[in-house]
């Protein structure tokens, strides 16, 4: 008995429930990035705490700088506060004994008028001088480089020894941590998302990751005609920022009838499905 060239089996579609899904490419990027740099200008770069990657709390020290030069002028402010501060009291004094004899008519009204404008300039130097002691405190608090937030270092400039001016960024942090998938999803797909929706990313090389959708961009790309949907990542994945990545959006469900998957045969780029007729 000659076999038969093609074994098959006949099957009828069934009705079952299959989840709507869109599907998009984009990138993972952070969250949120922290710029963390100088405050100060023309101080050296003596220590540096952290490196990349390191996981940081909020306020701890990154990197510290000289601070000899600052103390110096700080002493020097807090000798000048002192000064004024005499010079004030003197000042009250004066002025209040001349107020004294003003009735007496012992002093003459312009010398008494000469003292209360005395007093009123030594109150204006003081304030100066406790301003500028201020600043010299700040300019202490500065050189040590604080962390602002939790988060992972993810950027590191920093180079024991520089003379950095005021600006000069140091490090770079993911704050808390967080990465996000911004997924390009074309306009017409735009109205079926909502904030809330599930999405699964799987990175390039990784194991697919279930997110969610944060934010959709308000506009859309004249070139592309694609907007920016904002996914949310879970904490301690194995992605990377940079890394690109693809995903689906479950936007629903719907009831239709259904063939397994090896019901389909692939010609030209179509699929098809075979029908029994009659003989």
């Amino acid at each position: 008995v000659a076999r038969p060239a093609l074994a098959v089996v006949a099957i009828t579609p069934q009705p079952t429930t299959l989840p709507i899904r869109i599907s998009a490419n984009g990138n993972i990027t952070a969250w949120q990035e922290a710029s963390i740099g100088t405050e100060t200008n023309g101080l050296r770069l003596i220590g540096v705490k952290v490196n990349v990657g390191d996981v940081v709390q909020r306020g701890q020290v990154l990197a510290t700088f000289a601070a000899e030069t600052v103390t110096a002028e700080l002493v020097q402010s807090s000798a000048a506060v002192a000064e004024a501060e005499a010079a004030l009291a003197e000042a009250r004094d004066s002025a209040q004994r001349a107020e004294e004899l003003q009735m007496t008519g012992a002093m003459s009204a312009q010398q008494i008028h000469r003292y209360l404008i005395a007093e009123r300039t030594a109150r204006a130097r003081l304030v100066a001088t406790q301003a500028a002691e201020r600043k010299q405190q700040l300019r202490l608090a500065q050189t040590q480089v604080l962390a602002p937030d939790d988060g992972v270092i993810s950027v590191s400039s920093a180079t024991v020894g520089a003379v950095l001016p005021a600006g000069q960024e140091l490090f770079r942090l993911i704050r808390q941590g967080r990465l996000e998938w911004r997924a390009e999803v074309a306009a017409a797909d735009l109205t079926r998302l909502r904030p809330g929706q599930l999405a699964q990313v799987t990175p390039v090389g990784g194991e697919m990751i279930k997110g969610r959708v944060r934010a959709l961009a308000p506009t859309v790309d004249l070139r592309s005609r694609n907007a920016l949907v904002y996914v949310d990542l879970p904490a301690n994945t194995p992605t990377r920022v940079g890394m690109f990545a693809r995903g689906e959006f479950e936007i629903g469900t719907e009831r239709m009838m259904a063939l397994p998957q090896s019901a389909l045969l692939l010609l030209d780029g179509f699929s098809y499905v075979m029908r029994i007729g009659p003989g």
